[in-house]
């Protein structure tokens, strides 16, 4: 059965990142959206180690927000390099698909 809260929709973009990593260091980098949901997302491509909890920067196009880190995925398994984010609560939805209608269409296969 699937946790999830909300819908998520396969999609593939790339995005620049900001923030601090694990080590206290500032970065930015470029990442792939591998889903998304209406407050949220999977990156992956993650090149630096992060925290869960941390604050990251997200830029699509023009748009940009702020969200935080959900989960990371650990050394030596399939989700090295990949974490869950989500947006905070004051923060613009930086996605512009309507996920009602994807997750129709994919439904209809």
């Amino acid at each position: 059965m699937d946790r999830r809260r909300n819908r998520r929709v396969a999609v593939f973009l790339t995005v620049r990142i900001w923030g601090v990593d694990a080590k206290s260091v500032a970065f930015s980098q470029h990442a792939q959206v591998r889903n998304i949901s209406d407050r949220g997302a999977v990156l992956q491509g993650i090149t630096r180690p992060v925290k869960a909890g941390t604050v990251i920067h997200v830029q699509h196009d023009e748009d940009q927000a702020q969200f935080r880190v959900v989960w990371v995925g650990r050394p030596g398994t399939q989700r090295h390099g990949t974490i869950g984010i989500e947006c905070l609560p004051s923060e613009p939805c930086l996605w512009d698909v309507n996920l009602l209608h994807c997750g129709q269409v994919v439904g209809k296969g």
